[in-house]
């Protein structure tokens, strides 16, 4: 619910720093869930590596897809839901396997940092000119295709993990990338189904939300499902310091920086898309609670001396999420009397979580899954695509022609 709700907050603000942003308030959660004490150590590092590998995906321009998944011809619109599944597959696995490795970085077996961004840089590159520039395999034409880099650097992790029997991140990798693919075509599946009966809620909002969720559960599944060493490699200080700066004041800074929130204080009101719906004090709002984020992140990291207990987790993880809900409420309006429907429910979700996370339930399965069994794999794969393609083939079947639609290919 953390991370389908924060995803769903991330639709306010877009690309890699409102995907980051939303990563790291669903890492902290995991942490929160799993109650494993050396991983309250280190959680700032778990929500840094999900920062960095969801938000990577937020490079990938989906805009025309969604369109395409609303054509009432089924090659496109099939074609459109079988790329968001690929899209929501490469969030997915770069963001679970980042979270994986993390957790599975010990005394024993310590990932090889330097080694692995190398190659994925390098994977990213040859990928993009590979299958953009010679075989020209364009998912959005006259659109960016920032996809192929993180494919190619998607390729080169899993390569990387296989080589270093990191088995355990290969599965959370995995389950992450078919949760996450799977929870984006569906969830476009259902912002048609909204549109045609004509339901009265944000149902672009919806899709997001629907990504946030099953790929939340499913890197959770792969997590809780796997074996991992009994005593985590505990971080230095100088490593909280870095990703507490990142998590709390950097990320924040972005999406403050990059966002129409500042213009009603250093820009005019012709650069604000919708200017009657950001006031100044809203913006000053907006401001003030991103100190309080880095200021609280910052000096909590500063003043634990100690390993950090659940006390700590829960305090950021409460300070984060409440400011990424409130910050959504300045950007669409709320200090000029605009409060939308999807909105509220964010502050009913957020409530909910408070709830469920007073509960202290077994998390991990009583019996983890010590390898990898990849013709399993396969059948889940064929089983999700055969879903997603039955989806489309029923949502072309409840509308004619819709606003927004593409076609990517011209219909028979």
């Amino acid at each position: 619910m953390a991370f389908g709700t924060a995803w769903a907050i991330r639709g306010q603000f877009g690309h890699e720093q409102g995907a980051a942003w939303a990563a790291g308030i669903g890492a902290l959660a995991l942490v929160l869930v799993a109650q494993r004490k050396d991983w309250y150590s280190k959680m700032l590092l778990i929500a840094f590596s999900s920062a960095i590998g969801w938000g990577a995906g937020g490079m990938i321009s989906y805009g025309k897809v969604v369109g395409y998944g609303r054509s009432d011809d089924f090659l496109n619109a099939s074609y459109g839901l079988l790329m968001l599944f690929v899209i929501g597959g490469l969030f997915g696995l770069l963001g679970g396997g980042f979270v994986g490795l993390t957790l599975d970085s010990s005394e024993q077996k310590s990932v090889k940092w330097g080694s692995l961004v190398a190659e994925m840089a390098a994977g990213g590159l040859i990928g993009y000119y590979i299958l953009i520039e010679q075989l020209e395999l364009l998912m959005t034409p006259l659109r960016s295709e920032a996809w192929a880099i993180c494919f190619g650097a998607g390729v080169a992790m899993i390569w990387h993990m296989a080589r270093n029997n990191h088995n355990s991140p290969l599965r959370v990798a995995y389950y992450s990338a078919m949760g996450a693919g799977f929870g984006f075509a569906f969830g476009n599946f259902l912002q048609i189904l909204g549109t045609v009966l004509e339901i009265n809620f944000n149902m672009w909002n919806v899709m997001e939300y629907s990504i946030g969720f099953f790929g939340g559960s499913s890197m959770a599944y792969g997590v809780f499902s796997s074996e991992w060493p009994e005593e985590s490699l505990p971080p230095k200080r100088w490593e909280n310091e870095i990703a507490s700066f990142v998590i709390f004041a950097f990320i924040p800074y972005l999406v403050l920086s990059n966002g129409p929130l500042l213009e009603p204080i250093f820009g005019s009101s012709e650069a604000i898309p919708k200017p009657d719906s950001i006031s100044i004090w809203g913006s000053i709002t907006a401001i003030i609670l991103i100190l309080a984020v880095a200021l609280t992140g910052c000096y909590r990291t500063v003043k634990s001396k100690d390993p950090f207990e659940r006390k700590d987790v829960r305090l950021l993880f409460i300070v984060y999420f409440a400011a990424y809900i409130l910050i959504s409420y300045c950007v669409t309006g709320a200090f000029t009397g605009i409060f939308l429907s999807n909105h509220q429910l964010y502050v009913v979700n957020f409530i909910v979580v408070l709830i469920l996370l007073g509960k202290h339930l077994p998390a991990f399965i009583r019996n983890p899954v010590p390898g990898i069994n990849s013709k399993h794999w396969w059948l889940y794969a064929i089983a999700i695509v055969s879903i997603v393609m039955l989806l489309s083939f029923v949502a072309i079947n409840l509308h004619g022609q819709l606003g927004g639609a593409n076609d990517r290919f011209l219909p028979f």
